[in-house]
């Protein structure tokens, strides 16, 4: 069989059985449970969607480094640096919306998958992070 049957042969097994890789793993399964399911909004606040009547009922949490956060901060906002959220997830409010943000967004939407995937449906990214903020 030449390679290029041979691919044709695992692309059609793939095809009718699905990645292997999410049958046997259950952590993969869940990513993939959540995926299907999961709107583009989910997860995602914008800056301009945060109104000063929801301020007082948000939680912020600053997921950058100490350094950044010492070098200024969302006004009330904890430090929980994204990679830690898995291990505190403990620290966020199970109840209320608590945002999450970095500087652009990208980091703390990863710590934002990983809560989500933990079971809390109230932790957002905000969308644009800190930059937005600050230029809303």
């Amino acid at each position: 069989m030449t390679a290029k049957w041979g691919a044709l042969a695992l692309a059609l097994t793939l095809a009718v059985t699905g990645p292997a890789w999410a049958q046997e793993d259950p952590v993969a399964e869940a990513i993939q449970d959540y995926l299907d399911f999961a709107t583009y909004e989910a997860g995602i606040i914008l800056p301009d969607q945060i109104t000063e009547e929801m301020l007082p009922s948000v939680t912020f949490i600053d997921t950058r480094d100490a350094a950044q956060f010492e070098a200024g901060t969302i006004e009330g906002a904890a430090n929980i640096e994204w990679r830690e959220i898995p291990a505190r997830l403990d620290e966020l409010p199970e109840d209320g919306l608590v945002v999450l943000f970095c500087n652009t967004g990208s980091l703390s939407a990863q710590a934002t998958f990983a809560a989500r995937l933990l079971g809390r449906e109230n932790v957002v990214v905000l969308q644009d992070g800190i930059q937005g903020w600050l230029a809303r």
